[in-house]
């Protein structure tokens, strides 16, 4: 599926995709806990003044990113999806809350025009769907559109060649995911495409390395527990102070 096929997927999607996702065990439980990750290094830093979401859904990470920061943080929320950022947008949000359609590697073009700089961006399950020729691109322009200083945490399926985390994963989206999403849709074309590329994505230490290889810095991640243990990851780096 292509750079296209996917959007267009998640438009089809859109309509259902809160109901799914809310019958996956933890699935908001895990978002909370990497944005109160990112929270809490923004804190600890001071800075907390403009947070994005990016590939942020029909909003329930920016959701979870307004329950960890403070009540004064902008939040912007960007997403390749028209049908998904319908979604996010019929919700109520306070003010200071931005959604904008983009891809992930036109999210430095996309912030330029902001009058403030991104201390902090929380990328949730996107990744793993930016195509593997833009995948670099797309974390270098992450790097350059953050403050010197400022935080990254992705959070995504990161499998690699683990036997044990690819038969779980395998068994999960065969026997529960896919046919719940015909139930609910009665289609699963996104569902299969999203099984299929956690198996592509990189490992975790592989990641790690990514992202180290675009310049970031204090790079570590943690798997979740429960039976996403191993296959769930959280990962969060840094850009360099500047000199």
């Amino acid at each position: 599926m292509g750079d296209q096929g996917v959007t267009d997927a998640f438009d089809r999607g859109a309509g259902r995709y809160d109901l799914l996702v809310s019958l996956n065990p933890g699935y908001h439980r895990h978002l909370r806990s990497a944005a109160r990750l990112l929270a809490t290094r923004l804190r600890r830093f001071g800075r907390s003044g403009l947070v994005v979401d990016l590939g942020c859904g029909s909003g329930a990470s920016t959701a979870a990113l307004l329950a960890e920061l403070p009540g004064d943080t902008d939040v912007v929320g960007i997403d390749a999806s028209a049908g998904m950022l319908a979604q996010a947008t019929a919700k109520k949000w306070p003010p200071g809350v931005l959604f904008l359609q983009a891809r992930a590697e036109e999210f430095p073009a996309v912030m330029a025009v902001r009058a403030k700089p991104v201390d902090g961006v929380l990328a949730a399950y996107l990744f793993r769907n930016v195509p593997g020729e833009h995948l670099d691109e797309a974390l270098a322009g992450v790097v350059s559109a953050v403050r010197p200083g400022g935080w990254l945490v992705v959070q995504d399926y990161a499998l690699g060649l683990r036997r044990l985390p690819r038969w779980v994963w395998h068994l999960v989206c065969w026997t529960v995911v896919i046919p719940l999403s015909v139930v609910v849709r009665s289609e699963s074309s996104l569902y299969r495409y999203l099984w299929r590329s956690v198996l592509r994505f990189d490992s975790a230490d592989a990641f790690a390395k990514r992202l180290a290889a675009a310049g970031l810095v204090d790079v570590a991640y943690r798997t979740v527990a429960g039976w996403q243990h191993g296959i769930l990851h959280t990962f969060i780096a840094r850009r360099p102070d500047a000199p």
